[in-house]
């Protein structure tokens, strides 16, 4: 069984990495006694300049529950990591990873932003979202589109027909943790349904590279601004180092001459 799973990890590297680095951060957060609300992404937060909180609301969860059953569905779908013969595959599976993550929490934000100043629903200024529902609901919908006949594993006895599992879901979840994100979850199927059909799509390694690069620089640009960190060390610094010999160029008759500041020779090797 084992060496069963050992194979599996090596079929699902990106899958893996992914269980590995929220359970490393459900760890973490567990033991410094960090609460959601200061990871999760509100509308509230957002508005505050904390943008970062989109990427951590997503790689965060609430409670060992939360993390194992989001996991769980995870691994399933990580069977598109090996689809590469249907054009899907481990690229695939990272490129639009990415996209799940930032577009739905930017889906989620515009869905806050238009029940509060549209309805005036002030409840949802502060409603916050935390854990990777999203992406997962997002490779569901893919799925269901791309392979529209398999089936979706959850605990390793309870499956679900993949074409009709994101809406099913939905619903059950709704029902059975009413204090699930309804709106986040949604957002996962709309971009995962994006996808599918093919209204987004073109990435590649090139598109995915400077995507990550332009979210890396907004990341830290938003902590920085924020305040929520201190991050007062990331600063560019001079390169001038007065240890240094100086060099510049004063002026002949017959045009420049270099001229080089003398230095100390002592401890000096010259090869």
């Amino acid at each position: 069984m084992g060496r069963l799973l050992f194979y599996e990890i090596l079929e699902k590297p990106a899958t893996s990495c992914i269980i590995a680095i929220c359970m490393v951060i459900w760890y973490y957060v567990q033991k410094k006694n960090i609460g959601y609300a200061q990871l999760g992404l509100s509308y509230e937060t957002a508005m505050e300049g904390y943008h970062w909180r989109i990427i951590t609301s997503a790689f965060s969860h609430i409670s060992v529950l939360h993390l194992v059953f989001n996991m769980s569905a995870l691994w399933s779908l990580g069977v598109v990591e090996q689809m590469g013969h249907m054009d899907l595959g481990v690229e695939f599976y990272l490129h639009y990873t990415l996209v799940l993550v930032v577009v739905s929490g930017v889906l989620v934000l515009g869905a806050y932003h238009i029940l509060i100043q549209k309805f005036k629903l002030e409840y949802f200024r502060r409603v916050t979202a935390v854990g990777y529902s999203c992406v997962v609901f997002g490779w569901m919908t893919i799925l269901s589109v791309k392979q529209p006949s398999s089936k979706l594993d959850l605990f390793g006895f309870f499956s679900l027909p993949i074409s009709f599992a994101p809406f099913e879901s939905l619903i059950l979840t709704s029902i059975i943790v009413p204090q699930a994100s309804f709106l986040g979850h949604l957002s996962g199927i709309i971009v995962g349904y994006s996808i599918g059909w093919g209204l987004i799509h073109g990435m590649n390694n090139y598109w995915a590279i400077s995507m990550l690069g332009w979210i890396v620089l907004a990341f830290v640009f938003s902590l920085k601004r924020s305040g929520a960190f201190d991050l007062s060390s990331i600063e560019i610094e001079p390169l001038t180092d007065p240890s240094l010999p100086s060099v510049g160029f004063l002026a002949s008759g017959n045009g420049r001459t270099l001229q080089m500041s003398a230095l100390p020779l002592e401890g000096a090797e010259f090869v």
